[in-house]
């Protein structure tokens, strides 16, 4: 295959090569082998080495060099696996360059030419390759070729897919085609002579939806901050805005959720992603949404089929899902029946023999000696014979292997910010959670029953009837069990969803709740991990534990269980355990209320089992510093209230009052919210059918109080009407009703009306059962564009509130400078490379560090920003001036230290930004290594300034020791002098000279301008020859003496002044000895004695303009300096 021309400076090194064939300009290669002729210990040493390195490093056995006639340089243009493909390769060389090269007549024409044949060759290869992985590959091939040329992208910016559609503007559409790249939508139109080309980067779109305008009922709208978008004439809409909406997704997320980012393996190589990957990943997602499986589970098939439910002694048609880990079924009637077989529970899977009433069966039979028949599906020996390959593989690995299931991420518990002398790194814990054969005595004591069962609660009047009750539950769920099964692949019928609606009885819900949530899987695969992890974390000091030990005895205080050391001890154990597992969420607030529930109900380490299927499977992104998965169901719930209740929606136009007061009701269940009695049902149905639940009981809460909050004036009423429904809903069957009764007065219990949780359940199951797991996952896709547009818009404000005291640009103009500065960071991330800037966004800094850009992203803005221009040398100093503003010289600068940069250039006085300009011509801004490449004393920069102006226009010669005294006066006047400055030596003078005539080109008083700093520039090399003669006399007095009979006399105060940068000059510290200096007093006073210099550092600039210049080429830049 062609490579990228990657230079080689020893051709057949160690001789390890065999040139086989070559030319003037190309040599064909072969890798030398054990057994060749004439290298003998070579072919050994090359053997040795293809035999030890891996199939990823080994080196291809052929390769193709560029040379050049009398170089030492080659370069490797090709390599092959076989003699064929570099004999072919070979060929079209010949055939296609050989000829042309002889009509150079420059090398360096020669090699340019041969390396952009070569990298065109790669970029048509990289397309066939893109394009054999669409389902029409010619025409994909040919849209990229379109792509590419029309928007002039860098290689990275990969094309998805692409639409035939109108883009409207008002009224008038125009007919084109809309490209979906993994960064960018761009639209291309050519109609009529006019061409137009819209870009609109993914991270702009705040909001994407489907609506309908005067003519046309079917549009996608794209909204930026600044714009709407209309687009139209798709042929498949619906495929086009699930694309489109699963793009922004992803990007947004990539680009701006780093926490979600990290956890998400799929999107960490976006230049991979095709269409078909985004159609697998929507599969994918809502795979693991309905039946609430870890992250790393990814869809392998999805097959049509019927399983035979023996419960109704019938075959169900529906849907069988595979993946690594799991084959799950899911009913064509949703709801209907669905199963979860986790494969560690699988013991055979087997063929039987095809039969006209079982068609293509397979049989797979679990470890509770039930079977599940599946029949009718298509491919059946293939599926088969996957699903054995996996089950061996499975029975091959250790049985507690944390990756195998994907719920192990465990990191040094340094990155929690415990002290390391408190602290260690994950190394002990991973080993002995890993290795089965190592059984290590636990320090600390767990408890073997749950509290429920140790803290009985004193029996109250109606007690006997509630015990009746559960005996009569418990019965009903014994039944069950024997007909559908104890295990987590128990059959999910209508059936068991009742039984769970009507309350989960004591004895059985901890049992329950793990089969449901598939936590009992990750309790048997990793035996005595949670005792090691407590062994572990505990005694660690960080954040977390701090935060632990506040809301400890906040933790259902009501309950007697944490009233006791027993039970504060067990919560604090599992708190501290999972924040030692996890500390990318370490610990937040309502986790200590929802793992006190669980301990009422579940052994210790079935608790810490139940806590990680809640926070990262049931309930993604909730318990992280922004809960963003919070905010984002929050949206949703917003768009179900319009959707279901649109009464109330049309009463309460600003739905985010409610959703602030349904917030809690989502980050804790209801736990804490409505009793505990109550609120416990409502975590039996939300175990069983997830978080479709929190929605549903939600909307019936606001349904059972339309008519009241319609009547509401504001929040706080809605508050209060809500509030006092919620401490009144009562359940009559729950043996910990008298705890629940405990706070309410009996003024409450008398003009309140009291709600059964089991009809609130029912309600909401009949009123808004319809609800959904795909519609929850489209919709969260949908809304996470703007909950996390809207974090960002949050940052930006904060970031300006702090910034702007400090500075004197506008607002406008700040925020658009922000604007520019995030672009430039986003850029990075585009087309970066490996060396992405996401690692220079972490959102959970502080808004004013969310943000930092390097070097390179400094010179871009700089160039594009700066009032003042060097023509070619303006990266240089753009980089020196980088190094100033990077005072903690971590390679990286926030927005405070770039606009504090702009400020002074723009708006600062003639002092200041002579100052400014000072400083980048002296160390630290001016390196050794910068000078020595860019040294200004190689050039004829001051022989021509004084060959053109020495002399005024008049001839008339000038009076240097006139304009001394002048300098020395107007420095006792400015007291600007500034001794925190080291002087500068004659090789920076003449760069920041020469940076000075570089700044006045085009400027309408050039010419006056060359002629100030020509004399001025005279003047400071004779005050530097001065200082220099001085210091090499042998007394200070005899230099006085000296002074004052060649130069004119100054004033007193002048004559000190001139004594002090004598002495400054002077100083062993400041410069060698006998080197020629000045100082910036010096350079000041000469500047302040040309008026014309004065006036062109204090002319005010226009940022306006320059924002709008930089807005319009800050793509163009950087895709040039990509591409080159």
């Amino acid at each position: 295959m062609w490579l990228k021309p990657e230079e080689v400076l020893l051709k057949n090194a160690l001789k390890l090569w065999v040139t086989e064939k070559s030319n003037s300009y190309f040599i064909s290669q072969r890798r030398r082998r054990q057994g060749d002729i004439g290298g003998k210990f070579s072919g050994l040493l090359v053997g040795a080495l293809d035999a030890v390195l891996d199939s990823n490093a080994r080196v291809a056995p052929f390769r193709i060099l560029h040379q050049m006639p009398g170089s030492q340089v080659n370069w490797v243009i090709a390599c092959g696996a076989t003699v064929e493909e570099i004999q072919q390769h070979w060929e079209w060389l010949e055939q296609n360059l050989l000829h042309t090269l002889s009509v150079f007549d420059n090398k360096d024409d020669v090699i340019n030419f041969v390396h952009g044949k070569v990298k065109g060759l790669i970029a048509e290869e990289t397309r066939s390759k893109l394009a054999e992985q669409e389902e029409d590959p010619e025409k994909f091939r040919e849209a990229l070729v379109k792509f590419e040329t029309r928007f002039n992208f860098p290689d990275l910016e990969k094309l998805v897919t692409y639409y035939s559609c109108c883009c409207w503007k008002g009224r008038v559409p125009r007919q084109g085609w809309i490209y979906l790249s993994i960064n960018h939508l761009c639209f291309y139109s050519f109609l009529l002579g006019k061409e137009v080309k819209l870009v609109v980067p993914w991270a702009d779109v705040k909001k994407l939806e489907r609506t309908s305008n005067t003519l046309i009922t079917e549009i996608i709208r794209v909204t930026t901050q600044s714009k709407e978008r209309d687009f139209s004439m798709f042929l498949n809409i619906d495929e086009t805005f699930r694309l489109m909406e699963l793009l922004a997704d992803v990007t947004i997320r990539r680009l701006l959720d780093n926490e979600a980012f990290e956890l998400d393996p799929s999107l960490q190589e976006p230049t991979q992603i095709t269409k078909k990957d985004l159609e697998a990943r929507i599969h994918t997602e809502y795979f693991r949404a309905c039946f609430r499986l870890p992250r790393v589970e990814n869809l392998d098939k999805i097959v049509d089929c019927f399983l035979w439910t023996p419960y109704s002694q019938c075959h169900t048609a529906g849907k069988l899902y595979t993946s690594e880990n799991y084959i799950c079924f899911a009913s064509k009637e949703e709801g209907s029946c669905n199963v979860i077989v986790p494969l560690q529970e699988v013991v055979t899977v087997e063929k039987i023999e095809d039969t006209s009433l079982l068609p293509n069966p397979i049989i797979v039979g679990v470890k509770s000696k039930r079977v599940f028949q599946f029949t009718e599906i298509a491919n059946r020996d293939h599926l088969a014979e996957q699903l054995s390959k996996r089950l061996q593989l499975l029975r091959g690995e250790k049985p507690s292997g944390l990756e195998t299931s994907g719920v192990k991420e465990m990191i040094p518990s340094d990155s929690l910010g415990c002290p390391k002398e408190h602290c260690t790194g994950s190394t002990a814990i991973d080993s002995l959670a890993d290795d089965p054969n190592i059984k290590k005595e636990p320090r600390h004591s767990l408890n073997s029953e749950a509290l429920m069962a140790l803290f009985h609660l004193t029996e109250s009047e109606g007690a006997n009837a509630t015990v009746g009750m559960e005996e009569v539950k418990k019965q009903l769920w014994d039944d069950h069990f024997v007909e559908y099964g104890r295990t987590v692949s128990m059959f999910r019928t209508e059936k068991i969803r009742k039984l769970v609606a009507m309350g989960i009885p004591e004895c059985l819900r901890g049992e329950l709740w793990l089969l449901f949530s598939d936590a009992a899987t990750d309790l048997a695969t990793h035996p005595d991990y949670y005792a090691n992890l407590v062994d572990e974390s505990m005694g660690k000091c960080c954040m977390a534990t701090e935060e632990i030990e506040r809301d400890l005895h906040r933790s259902l205080p009501e309950h007697p269980a944490f009233q006791s050391d027993a039970g504060i001890a067990a919560l604090r154990r599992v708190l501290t355990a999972y924040a030692y597992r996890n500390p990318k969420i370490g610990y937040c607030q309502s986790m200590n209320i929802l793992t006190s529930v669980l301990l009422l109900y579940a052994k210790e380490e079935e608790a810490f089992w139940l806590l990680v299927a809640v926070c990262e499977r049931m309930l993604p992104d909730y318990f992280n510093r922004r809960v963003i998965g919070a905010q984002v169901d929050q949206a949703v719930f917003e768009e179900l209230i319009k959707e279901h209740l649109p009464e109330l929606a049309e009463h309460v136009t600003a739905l985010s009052g409610l959703a602030s007061i349904s917030l809690s009701w989502f980050l804790t269940l209801f736990l804490s919210i409505i009793p505990l009695d109550s609120s416990l049902n409502v975590v039996d149905c939300f175990f069983y059918d997830g978080i479709k639940v929190i929605f549903q009981v939600g909307l019936a809460i606001l349904d059972a109080n339309t008519q009241q909050l319609c009547r509401c004036e504001d929040d706080g009423q809605a508050l209060i009407i809500l509030s006092r429904f919620l401490d009144h809903i009562t359940n009559a069957e729950s043996p910990l009703s008298q705890i629940a009764q405990q706070h309410l007065s009996n003024e409450d219990k008398e003009h309140v009306q009291q709600m059964e949780i089991t009809d609130l359940i029912r309600d909401s199951y009949e009123k808004f059962g319809d609800i959904h797991v795909g519609q929850i996952e489209q919709m969260r896709c949908k809304h996470r564009i703007r909950v996390l547009q809207n974090l960002e818009d949050t940052t930006k404000e904060n970031v300006l509130r702090v910034v702007a005291p400090d500075v004197s640009f506008s607002t406008e103009d700040l925020g658009e400078l922000y604007d520019l500065f995030k672009r430039e960071h986003l850029l990075t991330c585009y087309w970066g490379g490996s060396d992405s800037s996401t690692l220079h966004h972490d959102p959970s800094l502080p808004y004013l560090e969310q943000y930092r850009i390097n070097s390179l992203q400094f010179s871009c803005l700089f160039c594009l920003l700066s009032p003042w221009t060097w023509g070619s040398h303006t990266r240089v100093l753009a980089q020196r001036m980088f190094r100033l503003l990077d005072e903690n010289a971590d390679s990286l600068i926030d927005f405070k230290e770039l606009v504090s940069c702009l400020d002074l250039m723009y708006y600062g006085d003639f002092s200041e930004n002579l100052k400014l300009l000072y400083r980048l011509h002296i160390p630290p801004a001016c390196s050794d290594d910068e000078a020595t490449s860019f040294s200004p004393l190689r050039t004829t920069f001051i022989s021509s300034i004084q060959s053109d102006y020495l002399r005024k226009p008049n001839s008339e010669a000038i009076d240097h020791q006139r304009q001394l005294k002048k300098m020395l006066e107007d420095l006792v006047k400015s007291k600007t002098a500034s001794k925190d400055l080291s002087l500068m030596s004659q090789r920076d003078f003449i760069q920041f000279c020469k940076s000075l005539y570089s700044m006045f080109r085009e400027d309408p008083e050039e010419n006056n301008l060359y002629q100030a700093i020509a004399t001025v520039t005279t003047l400071l090399l004779q005050i530097g020859e001065e200082g220099q003669r001085t210091r090499s006399s042998s007394s200070l007095s005899e230099l006085t003496s000296s002074k004052e009979s060649e130069l004119l006399t100054p004033t007193d105060a002048a004559d000190s002044v001139f004594e002090e940068d004598l002495h400054m000059n002077n100083n062993p510290l400041s410069q060698p000895e006998d080197d020629w200096s000045v100082s910036f007093e010096q350079i000041l006073a000469s500047l302040l004695t040309e008026q014309s210099l004065v006036n062109f550092f204090e002319k005010s600039v226009a940022i306006k303009s320059k924002l709008l210049h930089a807005k319009a080429n800050q793509y163009q830049q950087r895709i040039n300096l990509t591409i080159h």
